[in-house]
């Protein structure tokens, strides 16, 4: 039998189902913010990390379908919500999403339409998400919702999506965001992409106990639900913490990860990378990084800013999940325009090359293909139409192809890779490989997906 600890460890926050009828009564925060960007303050200077090989053998142009020609015509507006507060910052995401859409737009944009990005972002208030909704379909007229970087959008906003016909497609957080038939997620989210790095630990590096730990934010036991499912199919005990966002005293967290994962445990973080930094950092500081079998981390953590922080005393000691594609170790065609556009309009990518940037690349270009199949006017229904409508969508950044569908749940990126350090930069430590159907939303999901004819590679 496996033994599942939950040690709610300085669990001063809230959870998700309990919290969000009180935090409601509380109103919107005064700190929302909402602006648009376009094509017209496009960047020239590139994002600091950006790798310089891919971008300087691939033009941008290769984004739009008339290199060097400006879009003119009436805008298209897409919106999306976004958190952004002290420990979670998820901004990445629409500012790649930015960055793409001002490479269309400056190269013929969508049949001539310049792509408009409306961007609302939250600190986890359910009321300001909700108002955060309504304003980009009331005042900013947007079309589509693309792009959902957010802690609580999919739980606050699926039933108003629905009533309208809305299809957003997001790189998700919350539970809904893969539970329900109005989103479909590029990632895979921090239960799946949690299950990854727990399975790599489990078959991989074969521990005889995992520690789980992540940032005390809502769904946290949502997110445990997969990591647990996995280590009692595998039956090795594990164990839950929580720890409350920004870290205070990491020194005090390394230890006790080390302490309730001995010698032959692993230890798996699921947090943003400058709260994983942090806490590898004190483990390095009190030298304990030999002192677990292997460190494991979240999607996250799939950045070159975390391995350049870390140093070369982390080269192949932390496995994180990535839920695409290593872009360091691999240059084909659509990963040298994401580089390339990451370089030219991508100066607010704080992340450079990583997963948050790469998801907001993918999420423009699905889009960006799905618009190109759109007759006549674009209205909300005839978008959506055609986002619902994707089938299929091929990416070298995803192991298995992308397709959305009238279907009651949406997890269609369900297998991935796990990377790790090596001298500032991530590199692939293992190839495509399948998550656990040993978590049973998994299992759901293809079982749905199959009955639907959805190719699942």
């Amino acid at each position: 039998m496996s033994t599942y600890h939950v040690v709610p460890r300085m669990r001063t926050g809230f959870v998700l189902l309990a919290a969000v009828a009180l935090i409601a009564l509380t109103g919107c925060g005064s700190s929302s913010k909402s602006s648009s960007k376009s094509s017209s303050s496009a960047s020239s200077s590139a994002a600091g990390s950006a790798s310089s090989s891919g971008a300087a053998s691939t033009n941008t142009a290769a984004c739009g379908s008339k290199a060097g020609a400006p879009a003119t015509g009436s805008p298209i507006n897409i919106g999306t919500i976004d958190t952004h507060q002290p420990g979670t910052d998820f901004t990445d995401g629409p500012n790649m999403i930015t960055a793409y859409f001002n490479c269309v737009n400056a190269n013929g944009g969508v049949h001539g339409h310049p792509l408009k990005l409306f961007v609302q972002l939250d600190q986890t208030q359910p009321s300001q998400v909700a108002a955060a909704a309504k304003q980009l379909i009331q005042s900013d007229h947007v079309v589509a919702i693309d792009g959902v970087f957010d802690l609580l959008e999919c739980t606050i906003d699926q039933s108003f999506w629905k009533q309208l016909g809305i299809y957003e497609m997001d790189a998700g957080i919350a539970p809904e965001c893969w539970s329900t038939p109005n989103s479909a997620p590029v990632n895979m989210g921090p239960r799946y992409s949690s299950d990854g790095a727990v399975q790599y630990a489990l078959n991989s590096v074969h521990a005889s106990k995992i520690v789980f730990v992540q940032s005390n934010v809502p769904g946290t036991g949502y997110i445990a639900g997969g990591p647990a499912a996995l280590a009692k199919a595998a039956h090795v005990p594990i164990t839950e913490l929580t720890e409350n966002v920004p870290i205070t005293d990491a020194s005090s967290v390394a230890v006790n990860l080390v302490d309730a994962a001995g010698a032959n445990g692993s230890v798996v973080l699921n947090f943003t990378p400058p709260e994983a930094l942090v806490i590898l950092q004190a483990v390095q500081k009190l030298g304990l990084e030999d002192r677990v079998k292997s460190w494991g981390c979240s999607t996250p953590c799939d950045t070159d800013f975390l391995a350049k922080a870390l140093g070369p005393k982390w080269n192949h000691k932390l496995f994180v999940n990535a839920e695409a594609v290593d872009a360091d170790d691999h240059n084909g065609p659509e990963i040298q325009l994401y580089k390339a556009i990451l370089a030219k309009y991508g100066s607010s990518v704080a992340g450079g090359i990583g997963s948050f940037s790469q998801f907001g690349f993918l999420l423009a270009k699905f889009l960006v293909q799905a618009l190109d199949t759109v007759k006549g006017p674009y209205t909300m229904k005839s978008v959506n139409a055609a986002i619902v409508g994707i089938k299929g969508y091929h990416s070298e950044q995803l192991c298995d192809p992308w397709t959305y569908g009238k279907l009651a749940l949406h997890i269609p990126n369900n297998s991935d890779y796990t990377v790790t350090p090596d001298n500032g930069k991530m590199i692939t430590a293992q190839g495509c490989t399948q998550i656990s159907a040993a978590d049973p939303q998994i299992a759901q999901y293809r079982s749905v997906a199959k009955a639907h004819g959805v190719n699942l590679g």
